[in-house]
């Protein structure tokens, strides 16, 4: 699997600029990691990832496959979308099916740009997307709750599950909270997520400045970040300018070049990739033959048979074991014979616990 992200904000922050120049830019980075338009407002693009393409090598790989970010941009929401104003529900209704939220903030100033609200301040245009969001999120559970209560006193076991813990959000939510402020235990989590709020989802923070202050910040990028810290949340420092121009640049010399001129190292969109990353709990481990090296994405404590299920349901229903080559010791001994000959390939069984970078070879039968 890969992650997707909705990409929210107000009108004229540099939203959709920020999701035309990621999206450009990811298809000018290398041919191994194409982008490609699934409908006009959704991109999807493979994750640059180095230790791919050097496994790959030792293999002689004739396909790289990485694993697969979507960008979906949001049209501009504005103060009252919950009630419909600007496109409002149809807009809320997307943000719903992502994984996370990129929220963009204006962070620099420009009189030739009108912003919405009059002037720039990234915390108050912050607050107000959030409170659209909660607003959305109330409404949508208060109608779910009479639906639940009806149908529990009816003795549907999945709703009298499900009940309780709909109505502690909901409470949460009346008193200004987010649902990800609502502590759910492990066994509650799968019941949690059938509420799909948008509240619940992690947020990153992707704070759009001037081209010359995209390696410093600055006052506006500082109250940023220092929300996000209080809130548990991702920010990135990005100029959607510069990943514009970087678009233009065919080759990766170039591309680093620019960047380091002016005193960055990498892409927007690399940055964004890593903390969409750490706030999802993701990780990936690879499969590598003569035929194809590919990357695969999964949850930070996923077990092996469900890293086999993240290629084919068939590889976990009939999982036997995983031969896994950790990815340095891959390198060190020069690939999958290599390994085997120093005693680095272990068979581990269901229980083993899959780490970041590790080579699989699944058994199963089925």
């Amino acid at each position: 699997m890969g992650f997707n992200c909705g990409i929210v904000g107000l009108p004229n922050v540099g939203k959709s600029t920020l999701f035309n120049a990621l999206t450009a830019t990811a298809a000018a980075e290398a041919a191994n990691y194409p982008f490609c338009t699934i409908e006009p407002n959704t991109g999807r693009v493979g994750v640059p990832d180095e230790r791919l393409d050097k496994i790959a090598a030792i293999a002689g790989s004739a396909k790289i496959i990485p694993t697969q970010l979507e960008f979906v941009d949001i049209a501009g929401l504005v103060r009252g979308a919950s009630k419909g104003e600007g496109l409002g529900n149809q807009f809320l209704g997307h943000i719903r099916s992502t994984d996370a939220i990129i929220h963009v903030l204006r962070c620099f100033e420009d009189d030739d740009i009108t912003h919405v609200e009059g002037s720039v301040d990234p915390l108050r245009d912050l607050t107000t997307i959030e409170t659209e969001l909660l607003i959305a999120d109330m409404e949508s559970l208060e109608r779910r709750v009479v639906s639940l209560e009806k149908k529990a006193k009816g003795n549907d076991p999945e709703s009298k599950a499900i009940l309780p813990i709909a109505q502690k959000v909901l409470a949460a939510l009346q008193e200004g909270k987010p649902a990800k402020s609502v502590s759910v235990s492990k066994d509650e989590m799968h019941l949690y997520d059938q509420l799909q709020l948008i509240t619940s989802k992690p947020i990153l923070y992707a704070c759009n400045v001037a081209e010359s202050e995209a390696a410093t910040g600055n006052a506006h990028t500082q109250k940023i970040f220092d929300y996000a810290k209080s809130q548990g949340a991702g920010a990135v420092i990005i100029s959607a300018a510069i990943e514009a121009e970087v678009s233009t640049l065919t080759s990766a010399e170039d591309q680093q070049e620019y960047l380091e001129s002016l005193g960055l190292k990498e892409t927007g969109l690399r940055q964004i990739i890593r903390e969409g990353y750490k706030l999802l709990n993701l990780l990936t481990f690879f499969t590598v033959g003569p035929k194809e090296a590919r990357a695969w994405t999964v949850y930070q404590g996923d077990k092996a048979p469900q890293g086999a299920g993240a290629i084919h349901s068939d590889f976990e229903r009939g999982f036997i074991c995983a031969e896994t080559i950790a990815y340095d010791d891959y390198i060190g001994c020069n690939g999958e014979a290599g390994a085997k000959t120093a005693g680095k390939l272990r068979q581990e069984g269901r229980d083993y616990l899959i780490k970041d970078g590790d080579i699989f070879h699944f058994r199963f039968n089925v």
